[in-house]
């Protein structure tokens, strides 16, 4: 298996932007180690960062691929006790922080999309640029791979999936050849896949917008993952768990993504009070404040160092006092797999 490379996005605006929450002067505010949720651990870019530059600092890093857990409990193991590793979906963040025992956390970071540990690893099937299997779970112990998608979902699930993820132009006339391939050859590896889409999306549209392949790709992870749905109930069982003081920091890289990231932070800050009352009354200020003006993008120079930047929108909301009472945390919760670091360099499972 080919070793996966790893360079977090935005890595020192994040780290920034999570310091006031996370650094010695709110661990003597809270009176504990202040405790950071990375929704995304992936290989543990952005969480190696906090724990190294904020030492008062702990860690608790959800992913649902237990491979990138094992490998980010081996890379993060130096930090002892101050990092834990949950193998969970990001929407069970509620769940998580209770079965730890934590009431509320400082920070919470969302990483979006597909990470490096699943982009460069042949066998996960998430990249066009090899023929490889075509699976793309994130979690491959269990759900429908890509190529269950492309082999059982009529033309018109196709089309909606390739249209609304991918933003495909062509979706109709994909998902019809897919149909047509399928009868005589199913799917199995992303090859024949890749030449369908050569030979179905028009020579002067493969010429803009990058690979013909990257939109059809995307639009089966995201489909294979759920992550739009995932994603909508993380959103705000995130800024539940929230203390005051404490900040909610995502990164978005596909336009849907960064529309619900917005949606759910407009929400969270909008005062309930009409704009026409003079004053807004004591108790009735928004519980939440934008820490971000809009979006934030990558520069040109993260750009040229690190391609994967240039989709990069970044926004962040800060707790400003304490919710009307806790949503959510009373769903029933059913034990998952808590990975701690082995001091000796391995990550125990």
């Amino acid at each position: 298996m080919a070793s996966p490379r790893h360079v977090p996005v935005l890595l020192d605006r994040v780290v920034d932007l999570l310091a006031p929450a996370l650094d010695e002067a709110a661990a003597a505010r809270l009176g504990a180690a202040p405790v950071l949720v990375d929704c995304t651990l992936g290989l543990g870019g952005h969480s190696e960062a906090v724990l190294e530059r904020l030492p008062g600092a702990r860690v608790v890093g959800i992913d649902r691929d237990p491979a990138a857990l094992a490998l980010a409990g081996e890379r993060l193991a130096a930090h002892g006790e101050r990092f834990t590793g949950v193998h969970a979906t990001y929407d069970e963040i509620g769940e998580v922080v209770a079965d730890l025992g934590l009431g509320e956390v400082a920070g919470v970071l969302f990483d979006l999309g597909v990470s490096s540990m699943q982009l460069d690893v042949r066998e996960r099937g998430f990249a066009y640029a090899e023929d490889a299997p075509l699976d793309m779970r994130m979690d491959s112990s269990t759900g429908p791979t890509a190529a269950d998608v492309l082999n059982t979902y009529s033309a018109a699930d196709l089309t909606r999936v390739l249209r609304d993820y991918g933003e495909e132009k062509f979706a109709r006339k994909i998902a019809a050849a897919v149909v047509r391939r399928r009868e005589s050859e199913p799917f199995t590896t992303s090859g024949p896949l890749v030449e369908l889409l050569y030979a179905e999306i028009p020579a002067p549209a493969r010429r803009t917008g990058g690979h013909p392949a990257k939109r059809t790709f995307q639009a089966l992870r995201m489909e294979v993952n759920d992550e739009l749905a995932v994603l909508r109930r993380a959103l705000p069982a995130a800024i539940d768990v929230l203390g005051v003081g404490g900040r909610v920091v995502v990164e978005s890289y596909h336009s849907l993504e960064d529309r619900l990231v917005k949606q759910a932070f407009t929400a969270a800050t909008r005062s309930v009070v009409p704009d026409d009352l003079p004053f807004v009354p004591e108790g009735s200020e928004p519980a939440l404040r934008l820490v971000t003006r809009g979006s934030e993008k990558a520069d040109a120079g993260e750009i040229e160092a690190n391609p994967r930047a240039a989709s990069v929108r970044l926004r962040a909301v800060e707790r400003v006092r304490p919710s009307d009472g806790p949503q959510g945390r009373s769903a029933a919760r059913t034990p998952r797999t808590t990975h701690r670091p082995d001091t000796r360099g391995g990550a125990a499972r």
